[in-house]
């Protein structure tokens, strides 16, 4: 068993202290949230809100020269988010264990540019549906080797032995999620080396689903994004297959343009629209978010503010599901 043998604090930038170990290094680092809110045709109470976060980030080597990484994030109140441990092995890639979302299909959510955040989430709550695959929950991810790679692509492959599953423990067994929800698989293509300025990505997920009236579920994304100067433009489309009954799919479409004016300050504005399918194929309704966003970066700290509307929330068709919200907020960083 390795022992502790230094134990160093520091303050570094962008981090609030370092832990040296004899097979690694610990770094932490956190940040902080103000924000101000305000909701039109809905009853909103306190408009401030905060929130705080921490997140330990590990890394070392091995005695075969491969190379290992941990991250573990807190959210609010010292909440648990998520986690991954990641090995790297020269010309194979990285094996990486991950828990609470942000591999897989899950990272092409929406990748259209912003200033800020997506245009359904700056403060709006939307009850939006995306693409998650197994990388929504708790998987093993193989990121190749660029080395074996054509310049510029990246590939991401994902498996979940129980798609939905929660968190578990070491040395237990996961809950068994949705009734009929078993194994399912990820793919992920990134090009980067296509044309200057052009990024190019793609992703596909398949979930076994057994039970009465259940097909496989299967999604998939598209996209591109271009930059030239401090400009950049975004689009993509993605498909969510659920494979039930009463609600079978989620068509989405999403595009978005962003401006770096300076180096401190940008401005996008984006939309997302998605159209949700039932079985009856009159019954569709069309959720579509818009949000005009703008951030100024003040070294640690960067103020933002974003106008936004949502029609059919929820995809509750009619106008109790339109509402704009304004948001204000002030991110610290440490």
């Amino acid at each position: 068993m390795n022992k502790l043998k230094t134990i160093g604090v520091s303050a570094l930038c962008g981090s609030l202290a370092a832990i040296s170990a004899q097979a690694g290094e610990l770094t932490v680092s956190g940040g902080a949230n103000a924000s101000y809110t305000t909701k039109d045709k809905s009853v909103t109470g306190n408009p401030l809100g905060m929130a705080t976060n921490l997140s330990f980030t590990g890394s070392g080597e091995l005695d075969s020269g491969n190379t290992f990484t941990v991250g573990i994030y807190h959210d609010d109140q010292n909440g648990f988010s998520s986690a991954d441990i990641g090995v790297t092995i020269a010309g194979v890639g990285t094996i990486s264990l991950d828990q609470g979302g942000g591999t897989g299909l899950d990272r092409l959510d929406d990748k259209t540019p912003t200033a800020w955040e997506e245009p359904y989430d700056a403060g709006l709550g939307s009850g939006i549906s995306t693409v998650a695959g197994v990388g929504g929950g708790t998987d093993i991810e193989w990121t190749l080797d660029s080395g074996i790679l054509p310049e510029g692509m990246a590939a991401h492959i994902s498996y979940a032995f129980k798609a939905g599953a929660g968190a578990t423990n070491d040395k237990a067994t996961g809950g068994t999620g949705s009734e009929g929800i078993n194994s399912g698989y990820d793919v992920v293509l990134t090009h980067s080396g296509m044309a200057d300025g052009l990024n190019v990505y793609v992703g596909a997920s398949k979930i076994d689903q057994t039970g009465a009236e259940m097909d496989d579920r299967k999604q998939y994304v598209v996209g591109a994004s271009y930059a030239v100067g401090g400009l950049t433009l975004g689009y993509q489309i993605s498909k969510d297959s659920i494979g039930r009954t009463v609600v079978d799919s989620y068509d989405n479409d999403a595009y978005g343009v962003s401006f770096a004016v300076n180096d401190n300050l940008s401005v996008s504005y984006g939309v997302h629209k998605s159209k949700s399918g039932h079985d009856d194929a009159t019954t569709v309704v069309e959720l579509e978010a818009k949000s005009l966003q703008a951030a100024y970066s003040m070294g640690g700290a960067t103020a933002k503010i974003g106008f936004s509307s949502v029609d059919n929330a929820a995809y509750a068709a009619g106008t109790g599901g339109d509402y704009d919200v304004t948001s204000v907020m002030l991110s610290l960083a440490f």
